[in-house]
């Protein structure tokens, strides 16, 4: 796997993402940084995440997509989209907080920046604004529509957190069962899945179309999280904290299954700094094994069985396939 994906695929899946989802994500960012009534020191916890940390156009683009896709005004989707960028942003700081996570993508999250407490309280502001924005959004709703956006979004996000409390008694456990992980990651595709199908049926979707754009969110889901599990391997410092306060990445508990190269790994897992050296050679034990190949092929195959999902459908599936294509690149 190459760390530097293909500028030329990932400009284009950008773009895309920008253009359906930019617009919901400047309205949750003014809506959260104009409120008055949050107070300094959080307010610029707030202003740090939103203007140089979480840049979350996915998943308003998706809700637009499958909106679209079905022959609706993707225009409807666009304040559930903004308030689905906060409640999902409210999830990842808290998120954060649980896995002490002080550093990703580089750069400093709102937990190492502004310590534990300011994190809580800048989750929390996000979560109560974006229910606000979320029942607003669904007041100019069908009253069908509105209340079933609600229960997904509901769904959704409680499943998060189960998926994140199991997730606390994986920790720091190196014989863990790969079903066991890979439940958590499909727990987790579920905010993915119910913008897909929220987006759906505000476009006015049938059933069929409704829980195939769902099956196919959900798998999106999915192949974005292992995709971020791989990109894990290549970083110290993600590479460390996962190995103190979280669950190993999928990639190494596929390569655990081959008993010789697991002893490597764990013991450079368990030194007392993790560094650019034993980054690359764990990165290499990993990917050498058939395990790992095994991994990118059931992968591949799920990819395969959702483009063949919506190849029943006159919607237009450019995007769709280009989204999923992203994920699989240069694994």
């Amino acid at each position: 796997m190459k760390k530097k994906n293909d500028k030329k695929l990932m400009e284009r899946v950008q773009l895309i993402l920008r253009k359906k989802g930019q617009k919901a994500f400047e309205i949750a960012e003014n809506a959260i940084l104009e409120e008055k009534i949050i107070r300094e020191p959080v307010h610029e916890a707030l202003r740090y995440f939103m203007q140089e940390s979480w840049y979350d156009v996915h998943h308003p683009a998706l809700l637009s997509l499958a909106c679209e896709a079905v022959g609706g005004n993707p225009k409807t989707t666009t304040h559930i989209g903004a308030a689905i960028v906060l409640l999902a942003g409210a999830a990842d700081l808290h998120d954060d907080i649980i896995d002490r996570s002080e550093i990703k993508d580089s750069r400093p999250t709102v937990f190492g920046k502004f310590g534990e407490n300011i994190a809580l309280l800048a989750g929390d502001a996000l979560l109560f604004k974006g229910l606000i924005l979320l029942h607003n959004a669904c007041k100019e709703l069908p009253k069908g529509q509105g209340r079933r956006t609600i229960n997904l979004t509901k769904k959704a996000f409680f499943e998060i957190g189960n998926a994140e409390a199991k997730e606390l008694s994986f920790r720091g456990k190196y014989d863990l069962e790969l079903r066991k992980y890979y439940d958590v990651i499909e727990t987790k595709a579920t905010v993915a899945e119910i913008c897909a199908r929220i987006g759906a049926i505000l476009g006015g979707g049938n059933s069929k179309e409704i829980n195939a754009l769902g099956r196919y969110g959900k798998t999106l889901g999915i192949l974005m999280t292992i995709r971020d599990d791989f990109i894990d391997l290549f970083e110290p410092d993600e590479l460390r904290n996962r190995a103190r306060n979280e669950v190993l990445p999928l990639p190494i508990l596929y390569a655990f299954l081959n008993l010789e190269k697991k002893s490597e790994i764990i013991r450079l897992l368990r030194k007392d700094e993790i560094t650019e050296k034993e980054t690359r050679e764990i990165l290499d034990l990993v990917m050498d094994t058939r395990e790992v190949q095994n991994l990118k092929k059931e992968m591949q195959s799920l990819k395969t069985k959702t483009e063949n999902l919506l190849r029943h459908f006159k919607m237009d599936k450019r995007a769709f396939k280009l989204l999923l294509r992203c994920t699989m690149e240069d694994l």
